[in-house]
């Protein structure tokens, strides 16, 4: 019902706020087209705040939607991206604010296409299509180059002109495919196939310039995936621009930016290897120089030694030290035999001073009897016995005729005549 209101009787601020509650709660819920123009979305808040604005007119309305809508999206949108949403309005008496309340969001347009790549490429991803491991090295420079682009395409020179400017003798096996249209990702995996079986193909290249979304989707088409996936030459994607990324990009060995980045990539620069052959023959040449040239003072030094200086040297001390040492052995030697010589001598002389012999040359003798028994003493004898008399020079035999009569007394206990 309308209000009774006049100058007189004006209605409070509440009241209106609270007859436009009314208004809009009655209202049912609608669907909305725009584009997100401003998204705030808080980690500690669980409301996400959105501003659709209508791209034809400036005009914008505000809305709000629960954080488990808005990350249940298939694809995650961005400002920028058009939606339809599915809200109810709701009046904020507070603020007196007028908001949509969102209880569902669903991405249209470019935003549709974006979400079915993205589910695709979580698909794959959770398969390991995209893991780095299995990642393939790519030629230090490849013999042949398979090229798959579309005819008489920009992407095709560039490629070919910036490898052959970098590298002139590289070559070059092209495949020409669509690469734009409904059979686009058919061509496309049928030219790859074909490189793919060429022994002789080092690295393959699936090059196409920029252009628009729905242009770059054969090259997110999950068939071309699987069959680069399976490819064992390693596979380069260079399609669109730097900020163009198909899923291709994903699936491949190496992600060049361009057609030109990629040339760049696959072909090293002659200049730069030559500058690099150079660089490094001149750092062996100065390494051996700076070697042979500390080898030589090495040598020098040890030939300014006395050892080598002069090696005559050292065997000349060495011969003086052997004569020296002969020298004083011989002298040892002389002393110790003239020592022993000497006590030879004295020894000699005692044993000579000693002997029987020089007794009996002072003109002693020496009387056996017949048994060869020395005779002591008169006593010892009788008369007529045979004794043998001993000289210093010879000995003769003689007979007994007496003894003498004291030694006789003695004999007999000391009687008899003196």
């Amino acid at each position: 019902m309308p209000l009774d209101t006049s100058f007189d009787k004006p209605a409070p601020v509440r009241v209106i706020a609270n007859a436009l509650t009314g208004y809009v709660d009655r209202l049912g819920p609608v669907w909305v087209e725009g584009q997100i123009a401003q998204l705030m979305r808080r980690p500690q808040t669980a409301t996400v705040f959105l501003t659709l604005r209508d791209p034809l007119a400036e005009v914008s309305v505000q809305v709000s939607c629960h954080r488990s809508i808005f990350d249940a999206l298939a694809v995650p949108v961005t400002e920028g991206a058009r939606v339809v949403v599915f809200a109810k309005f709701q009046y904020y008496v507070p603020r007196g604010q007028l908001t949509l309340v969102a209880r569902e969001i669903r991405p249209v347009g470019m935003g549709e296409l974006l979400a079915r790549i993205e589910q695709r490429r979580q698909l794959l991803a959770a398969e390991g299509l995209f893991d780095a491991a299995r990642k393939r090295p790519l030629p230090f420079l490849p013999r042949l180059i398979g090229l798959v682009v579309g005819r008489d395409s920009a992407a095709e020179r560039d490629v070919v002109d910036n490898s052959r400017r970098r590298w002139p003798g590289v070559q070059f096996r092209v495949e020409h495919a669509a690469v734009q249209g409904r059979d686009s990702a058919r061509q496309v995996i049928e030219a790859v196939g074909v490189l793919a079986k060429d022994a002789t193909v080092d690295v393959i290249v699936i090059a196409r310039g920029g252009g628009a979304l729905e242009d770059l989707l054969p090259f997110s088409d999950e068939g071309l995936l699987r069959a680069v996936a399976a490819c064992r030459t390693p596979v380069v994607s260079a399609i669109g621009h730097e900020q163009d990324s198909p899923l291709l990009d994903l699936v491949a060995d190496l992600r060049a930016s361009t057609p030109t980045d990629a040339a760049k990539r696959i072909v090293p620069d002659m200049r730069d290897e030559i500058a690099k052959v150079t660089a490094m023959r001149d750092r062996v040449r100065y390494v051996l120089t700076q070697r042979l040239h500390r080898e030589q003072q090495g040598l020098a030094t040890l030939r300014s030694r006395p050892v080598l200086a002069d090696p005559h040297r050292t065997f000349d001390a060495m011969s003086e030290a052997i004569d020296g040492l002969v020298a004083r052995s011989r002298r040892s030697l002389d002393h110790r035999l003239v020592r022993a010589h000497d006590d030879i001598t004295h020894r000699l002389a005692r044993v000579r001073a000693l002997s029987p012999l020089a007794t009996l040359q002072r003109g002693y003798a020496v009387v056996q009897t017949d048994a060869c028994s020395l005779v002591t003493a008169s006593s010892e004898v009788v008369s007529g016995q045979s004794v043998t008399t001993r000289l210093a020079s010879g000995s003769f035999r003689a007979t007994v005729d007496s003894t003498d009569a004291a030694d006789l007394a003695r004999a007999n206990g000391g009687e008899g005549t003196p």
